[in-house]
C-alpha cells in the first residue's frame, strides 16, 4: 500500500508540487462551432494555463482561421496561444511568411510539426523540394526569424515511420537541438510507454521537458480508428471497460472520466508536473482533468489555500498535435 502522504496527488494546494497545463483546440469551421470553442475556451481560462495552442490544417488549409483564433484568444483573455505550423506542401518562404504573420500578431509560441502528408496519416512523406525537409529542418528555420517559444512532437510509442528506438530518440533530439523548448507527447493509454520513453530520451542526454499530451476519450470508436491509424495501442482493458457503450452516452462519459482521472493521477504521482490535454473543443473533461489534478480555477486560489502565519495565501497557479507527424 502506499502510503498518501507520498503521493502528490493526495497533497493539498499549499503542499503539492507547481504544475503546468496547457490545452489543445482546433480551428472552429461553423458559427456554431464558433461558438462552442469560445464557450470552452472561456471555461479553461480561468485554469491559467501555460498556453493554449491551435492546431493548423494539413498543407495550411487552416492557416487564417488558426492566426484569427490564435490572436483573439490572447485579446480576449490574456493567456498565451501557441500556432501549430506544419511544412507539407510549402516552400520555405512560404513557411517563413507564416511564422512571420505570427510574429508580427504578437504571437511567440508555436508548435513545430513536420505534418502529415494529403494522402493522410501514416502516409509517406515527400518534403516539398522547396521546402523545409522535416521538423528539426522547420524549428532551426523559425529560430532564424525570432525567439519564438516552440513545442514539438514526441512519440510513446515510436513514430510508425521510425526504424528504430535509436533513430527515433535521435529525431527528437535533432528538434530539441535546433531550438525547440519542450516536447510534447502523442496520445497514449499506458502510462508505462509514456515513462520508458522518458527514461530513453534520459539515457541519450534529452533534458528538456517531455509534456504527456493527454487525450479524454469523447468517442472511443473515433479514438481507437484514430489510434490504428497514428500507431497508438489501445489496451485490451481499455476497448473492454469501453464495450458495449457506443449508444450509451451518459455511461460513456462517466467511463471517460474515470479512465482520464486513472491516467493523469498515476502520472502525477510517478512526479509529472506538466501535462498537455487535447481538448476537442470541449471544456468538460478537460476541466475535470484540471480539478483533479488539483488546479482550481484562478478565483478560487484565495478561497482554497490555508492562511499562513505572515501571509493572506499563496497563488500555486504555474504537448490535435497528435493528428499530425513530427
Amino acid at each position: 500500500m502506499i502510503d498518501d502522504i507520498a503521493r502528490a496527488s493526495r497533497l493539498t494546494a499549499d503542499q503539492r508540487p507547481e504544475l503546468q497545463i496547457s490545452f489543445e483546440f482546433f480551428p472552429p469551421k461553423t458559427d456554431a462551432m464558433e461558438e462552442k470553442f469560445w464557450d470552452s475556451v472561456h471555461k479553461l481560462a480561468p485554469l491559467k494555463p501555460r498556453f493554449v495552442s491551435v492546431t493548423y490544417g494539413a498543407g495550411g488549409t487552416t492557416r487564417e482561421r488558426t492566426l484569427r483564433m490564435v490572436s483573439s484568444i490572447k485579446a480576449q483573455t490574456g493567456v498565451d496561444a501557441a500556432a501549430h505550423l506544419t511544412c507539407v506542401g510549402a516552400t520555405r518562404d512560404e513557411v517563413d511568411a507564416v511564422v512571420r504573420g505570427y510574429q508580427d500578431a504578437g504571437i511567440n509560441r508555436i508548435v513545430a510539426l513536420r505534418g502529415d502528408p494529403p494522402e493522410g496519416v501514416g502516409q509517406p512523406f515527400t518534403p516539398h523540394p522547396e521546402g523545409y525537409q522535416n521538423a528539426a529542418d522547420l524549428v532551426a528555420g523559425i529560430k532564424r526569424i525570432g525567439d519564438f517559444d516552440i513545442s514539438v512532437a514526441a512519440y510513446p510509442e515510436k513514430h510508425p515511420q521510425s526504424e528504430s528506438w535509436a533513430v527515433e530518440i535521435d529525431n527528437l533530439k535533432r528538434k530539441l537541438d535546433a531550438g525547440a523548448d519542450r516536447a510534447i507527447t502523442q496520445m497514449f493509454f499506458s502510462n508505462s510507454d509514456y515513462l520508458r520513453y522518458v527514461e530513453r530520451a534520459r539515457t541519450a542526454g534529452i533534458t528538456a521537458p517531455i509534456v504527456p499530451g493527454i487525450q479524454p476519450i469523447h468517442s472511443f470508436k473515433q479514438i481507437a480508428s484514430f489510434a490504428g491509424r497514428c500507431g497508438t495501442s489501445i489496451p485490451a482493458w481499455l476497448a473492454e471497460r469501453f464495450a458495449g457503450l457506443d449508444d450509451e452516452p451518459e455511461t460513456h462519459a462517466l467511463v471517460a472520466s474515470a479512465v482520464a482521472a486513472e491516467q493523469v493521477t498515476e502520472l502525477l504521482d510517478a512526479g509529472v508536473t506538466e501535462f498537455h490535454i487535447y481538448t476537442h473543443n470541449r471544456s468538460p473533461l478537460a476541466l475535470a482533468l484540471a480539478r483533479i489534478l488539483g488546479r482550481p480555477t484562478d478565483h478560487e486560489y484565495g478561497r482554497l489555500l490555508p492562511l499562513r502565519s505572515g501571509a493572506a495565501g499563496s497563488d500555486h497557479g504555474g504537448a490535435q498535435l497528435q493528428r499530425q507527424a513530427g
